[in-house]
């Protein structure tokens, strides 16, 4: 190889790390700032960051919880859902995600599945299990009508 040729790689393989770098950093960036302006009440510019947080780091679990957040502020159930699976998908033991999805499944009355979720959110707990009164509670308010 050509002096020229090693210089010309040398030239792009550095232009390519410092991209790739770029790239890393923004995705923090983007959570970061986003999770400030979700403590900042400033719901419509955070969503829009963990979105795009989401582009570059489709996987990352936190995103959608907080997008799951914003969803409750704005009662937009369906979608508050939707992103509370994701993270259970992408995240099995997110009690944060559980517990949300909990209490979504007593809203509907939905006996069979609330205890299902009572007893995967009692194995994984660790900060949340305090919790767990408060679930057992709400399912004697619920008849089983719809447990098979």
């Amino acid at each position: 190889m050509t002096n020229i040729k090693k210089y010309k790689f040398f030239v792009f393989f550095i232009i390519f790390i410092l991209s790739n770098i770029n790239i890393v950093n923004a995705d923090k960036n983007f959570f970061n700032e986003a999770k400030q302006k979700f403590e900042a009440k400033k719901l419509k510019e955070s969503k829009f960051l963990f979105e795009r947080n989401i582009v570059f780091n489709p996987k990352d679990a936190k995103s959608y919880l907080y997008l799951a957040k914003i969803y409750h502020e704005e009662d937009n159930e369906k979608e508050k859902e939707k992103n509370l699976n994701t993270v259970l998908l992408l995240e099995p033991t997110n009690e944060d995600a559980m517990f949300m999805l909990i209490d979504i499944e007593l809203d509907k009355s939905n006996f069979s599945e609330v205890k299902n979720l009572k007893e995967n959110f009692e194995k994984i707990c660790i900060k949340l299990c305090n919790k767990v009164k408060y679930i057992e509670d709400s399912l004697k308010d619920i008849e089983p009508k719809n447990e098979s």
